[in-house]
């Protein structure tokens, strides 16, 4: 069997590599996660403080972009209306429950839109599909639905281009007949350019649940390799993952990430041919938090020096030894990303030495090899060939240098 060509806007995306994830909405003036007002009873009460007091003045689309750019994402997938129902757009009269009815008085969704096209990043739209607040959700799900197609027909009508949607909800009511078809189709006809996404949720990771979806999602999960032989079209996979263990701000959520975890995903992801969706929480009005601010800015440092294969690569038949090891090739050339390396030194200097520069293989190298380095220094890199097996000396860290993951680009011989 064979794997279908990816439509354009497919195969874009899947260039993109590596995007932003924003949770924002009334919730987060509470600061105790996006699920607040479901799982906490008192958080009900204070909804309507939170509407009446609702400014955004901290939100600033274009610092948010550049913060963005910085740590190499190509896209942003905002919330325009997440579950409790609020949305950060001008609902045209389809709803009082939206930013224009808020003392903001601006339309959110606008000047993130603006702000991505100036800065040279693909707007995505997440859109609720589930709503815990309208009536007509558990009362008249068709005249719900009709609200839903409504509020998705004002996102691709007034803002342009857009990247795509991405929803989430539908595991909410698993045997209802949620109307797909004319919700996608009207997306298609009104964005044809649009990536189609539907958050399977936390069971269901890499499903692809209707013919329309463009991606298939991985929430909070570890993305496997997609088989797409056989398939009536080819679908991106995309895997999502907080920065700690809420999406939307929750200030006594301590447990973040580390540069090295957030990292080591982000390769994984990659390695498996699949986008890194990392998302962050906004402050009540919109801001972002330093510790937000300051992890970005580190992993920006790493994807600086792995721009030249980190999203244009594709993964390889060449397997390494090493387990977390992988190959990605672009433009002829195979990347090597390496895990693991030891920090050199002297033991009563460096306090993690482990041992000196080690020797790794791949296997599967059917091409003659002319050179290998590190792309973050050109160092050259010793090597030997023996048919398809290729042996080289990954050389550890210098004392000051520590790249979590280290890419060796691989040369072959012409012919």
């Amino acid at each position: 069997m064979s794997i279908p060509v990816p439509e354009k806007r497919i195969a874009h995306f899947e260039k993109l590599g590596f995007g932003m994830f924003i949770h924002w909405g009334l919730y987060s003036q509470l600061e105790r996660g996006e699920w607040t007002f479901d799982l906490h009873k008192d958080s009900i009460d204070k909804y309507p403080d939170c509407f009446n007091n609702f400014t955004a003045e901290d939100f600033d689309a274009k610092a948010i972009c550049q913060l963005a750019k910085k740590a190499g994402m190509k896209y942003i997938t905002l919330t325009t209306r997440h579950h409790d129902g609020f949305s950060l757009y001008d609902t045209k009269g389809l709803s009082d429950y939206d930013v224009m009815h808020t003392p903001c008085k601006r339309d959110l969704i606008k000047e993130f839109v603006d702000a991505c096209n100036e800065e040279g990043l693909m707007p995505m739209l997440y859109h609720t599909t589930l709503d815990w607040q309208h009536p007509d959700f558990n009362n008249d799900f068709d005249a719900y639905l009709e609200y839903l197609r409504k509020s998705v027909e004002i996102l691709c009508t007034n803002y342009g281009k857009i990247g795509g949607l991405w929803f989430d909800g539908n595991w909410s009511k698993r045997g209802a007949d949620w109307k797909l078809d004319e919700l996608y189709g009207m997306i298609h006809r009104l964005q044809p350019d649009a990536m189609v996404i539907n958050n399977t949720g936390l069971s269901e990771q890499g499903k692809t649940g209707h013919p329309e979806i463009d991606s298939v999602t991985f929430e909070q999960g570890q993305a496997t390799v997609m088989n797409r032989e056989g398939m009536d079209k080819y679908v991106a996979a995309e895997m999502c993952q907080t920065m700690n263990r809420h999406w939307g701000i929750a200030v006594n959520d301590l447990d973040y990430k580390s540069p090295r975890q957030m990292i080591e995903r982000l390769c994984h992801a990659r390695k498996v041919g699949a986008n890194y969706l990392l998302n962050i929480g906004l402050t009540g009005q919109g801001g972002v938090t330093k510790i937000t601010e300051a992890l970005l800015e580190i992993i920006g440092q790493w994807t600086s020096m792995a721009k030249e294969s980190l999203y244009e690569g594709k993964p390889s038949t060449m397997v390494c030894n090493e387990d977390k090891d992988f190959v990605l090739e672009k433009d002829g050339y195979a990347y090597i990303y390496v895990h693991d390396l030891p920090l050199l030194g002297p033991k009563d200097v460096v306090v993690a030495y482990e041992k000196t520069d080690g020797d790794h293989s791949v296997r599967n190298v059917n091409r003659k090899v002319k050179s290998m380095k590190w792309v973050d220094n050109n160092e050259e890199l010793l090597f030997t060939q023996d048919d398809d097996v290729l042996k080289y000396r990954a050389t550890g860290y210098y004392y000051g240098t520590q790249l979590i993951v280290r890419i060796a680009k691989v040369e072959f011989e012409k012919g």
